[in-house]
């Protein structure tokens, strides 16, 4: 799989827009990192509040989109015993994939050619929401896009094994109210193994399987090169 990502990298050696309207240049990164003393727990736990944290830091810069959060550790999962295991007391609270903080209703694009490998609307508090998984083929190799915190009507319409092409608008963010309670934004994780799951993957892990996922679910940025911008 490595060489399939190496492939990746060296292909598309430019930036890969995943927003409609959203150039290079429409994006800074952002710190929500258990390390950032300026963003409270009272800030997360109330999507508007986020939201206007977000806002008050794009409007200073004169961006549009906050970017960032590949194997971040965070307070946002405090809020929700989704994240926290019964059986062990462990907290999940280290982000597999990267957001992209924006308006809802932003078009949501595929970066590459592939396929619809499910779809599904994840209801946990602090979950996903509407969630869309495509399948991409480089080099003979398999891997997968997962795409979280849509709007109810991205799933309208929506088969198994449909063709979708790099640039096709596939999506839109969702409202707080069926996005998992957050702040507009798009999670996007690469996964190179589903693990025979479909309509969801974890986005969040613990410290003691951060291996595993760090292996399986690599930086999106390979792929995306945002951060190109900075």
């Amino acid at each position: 799989m490595a060489d399939t990502f190496s492939f990746l990298n060296t292909k598309h050696s430019s930036f890969i827009p995943l927003l409609s309207g959203m150039p290079q240049q429409a994006y800074m990164p952002v710190d929500l990192s258990v390390s950032n003393k300026d963003l409270s727990l009272a800030i997360l736990q109330d999507a508007q509040l986020h939201k206007d944290w977000i806002n008050t830091r794009l409007s200073e810069n004169g961006k549009q989109v906050a970017y960032g959060g590949y194997l971040e550790k965070r307070k946002l999962y405090e809020r929700s015993t989704y994240f926290q295991s019964a059986e062990t007391d462990e907290q999940r609270n280290i982000h597999l994939g990267v957001d992209l903080w924006c308006t809802a209703q932003t078009e949501v694009l595929s970066p590459l050619d592939g396929v619809i490998h499910s779809f599904q609307e994840n209801t946990n508090y602090g979950d996903y929401g509407p969630t869309i998984i495509l399948q991409h083929i480089v080099k003979d190799h398999i891997f997968y896009t997962l795409y979280g915190h849509l709007s109810k009507a991205s799933l309208l319409n929506k088969k198994e094994g449909q063709k979708v092409h790099a640039g096709e608008v596939i999506a839109q963010l969702g409202t707080p109210d069926v996005n998992g309670n957050y702040a507009p934004h798009l999670h996007f994780q690469i996964i190179k193994d589903m693990q025979g799951i479909k309509g969801d993957y974890p986005g969040v892990c613990s410290t003691k399987n951060l291996e595993f996922y760090k292996n399986n679910c690599p930086d999106p940025n390979f792929l995306l090169n945002i951060k190109l911008a900075f």
